[in-house]
């Protein structure tokens, strides 16, 4: 888990970007009013000078207001009440909401930030500057170690993606100055960054989805290296698990030969994942620590698919970046038929009779051999990204190795 909780403090330092310098007028509470100032000139007075600073001073707009609701309607106000009433009801919800976006951005107080972010929800199911807000303080709460929130952050980001696909915008897409796609690319890694240690293989389809969206993450190393951890903690993890219940000490089968093919797809998903994170690490002196781990775990599974050979390995660093993400792998129901050669070709695919590495985890691990844990780092306010990491860099110190059975061939 060492590994994990290293990858996620890493994130941490350039994830959550672009806050607030400050947050929407705070509700404020109007001054009393007695039954015996609400004389036809007091509200009058009320009501002109509303009308005055209705543009130019809203919060003050708000207490003539309230003050003249305070009062009982007489004839002839049958127009104004319901105006009145409109622009309080506007006024408070959006103070609410102002409310949420300070607590969290601002002043940092994640629980509060629940507390009135979830009575607002009450009242308005779908705002979704409160969910995108929520999300974030969740994410940061965990950051903080407070993990209390997880569930909620996880729940709202989710509800907030589907709001955001189906063509809901939010009045200010703060803390994602890049909009829409920048939005739906940190809420996919809130969720798959907050799930990964409990879940690897339900956060990985997360966290591919945050590369195809045009935002500072789709050029971050660790946005792969996420990827690549997640694939081996997750789908990697179980089925070499199985392979080595199902055939070890037997025969080769067709069945254990398919059951190879099924774990190379994944590997190859792992290798092209460290690949991008090596190339996109490049010669950044912030990078180079965390790149050498990456660098071995891709040297080792590289080595295992090409018959302990890295040739080619470094031309596959260097265009690896010029090809989508691949997809989650589909499996494979049936073996291929191989193609005749000669002799053995340098660089060939692993044989599926051949033993896979020894290797060291670079990610997390399942659940069941360590609890989550997380040390996040939270960002910094004013659209300054946390130091000491500037936008779409990270800093990192490489994790302890800790040595993950592998399945092995025959």
């Amino acid at each position: 888990m060492k590994k994990l909780i290293g990858l996620i403090a890493i994130f941490a330092s350039m994830a959550l970007l672009a806050l607030p310098a400050s947050a929407n007028g705070i509700l404020t509470q109007p001054d009393e009013v007695t039954q015996d100032q609400c004389t036809p000139e007091k509200k009058l007075a009320w009501y002109n000078e509303f009308r005055a600073v209705l543009k130019t001073d809203q919060a003050k707009a708000y207490e003539l207001a309230k003050k003249w609701l305070a009062c009982p309607e007489v004839a002839g106000e049958e127009q104004i009440t319901p105006y009145l009433k409109n622009f309080v009801a506007k006024w408070e919800k959006a103070s609410r909401q102002g409310q949420v976006t300070d607590l969290v951005y601002n002043k940092k107080d994640y629980a509060k930030a629940f507390e009135v972010g979830k009575a607002l929800l009450a009242d308005e199911p779908e705002n979704l500057k409160v969910m995108i807000d929520l999300a974030y303080a969740g994410f940061a709460a965990a950051a903080a170690k407070n993990e209390a929130f997880l569930a909620d952050a996880i729940t709202y980001a989710k509800k907030a993606m589907q709001l955001i696909e189906a063509g809901k915008a939010p009045d200010d897409w703060t803390p994602y100055t890049g909009g829409r796609d920048e939005a739906l690319a940190y809420l996919n890694n809130i969720i798959g960054q907050l799930t990964v240690q409990s879940n690897p293989s339900e956060a990985l389809p997360y966290l591919i989805k945050v590369a195809p969206y045009e935002s500072k993450l789709k050029k971050a190393p660790i946005t792969y290296a996420s990827i690549a951890a997640a694939y081996e903690a997750g789908p990697y993890a179980k089925m070499a698990s199985d392979y080595e219940r199902e055939f070890k000490g037997k025969d080769e089968t067709p069945e254990s030969k398919l059951a190879l093919e099924n774990i190379n797809q994944v590997i190859d998903r792992m290798i092209d994942a460290y690949a991008r994170a090596v190339a996109l690490a490049a010669n950044d002196p912030a990078q180079q620590a965390a790149k050498k781990v990456w660098m071995d775990s891709l040297s080792t599974w590289y080595k295992y698919r090409h018959n302990q050979s890295d040739a080619g390995l470094t031309e596959v660093i260097a265009s690896v970046l010029s090809k989508p993400l691949p997809p989650p792998p589909t499996p494979i129901t049936t073996l291929p038929t191989p193609a005749p050669v000669s002799s053995p070709a340098s660089g060939s695919a692993n044989s599926p009779g051949s033993t896979p590495p020894s290797t060291v985890a670079t990610g997390p691990v399942p659940a069941n051999k360590q609890a989550p844990a997380s040390t996040t780092t939270a960002p910094a306010p004013s659209g300054t990204p946390a130091k000491p990491a500037a936008p779409g860099k990270t800093t990192s110190t490489p994790p302890k190795p800790k040595i993950r059975r592998n399945h092995k061939g025959h």
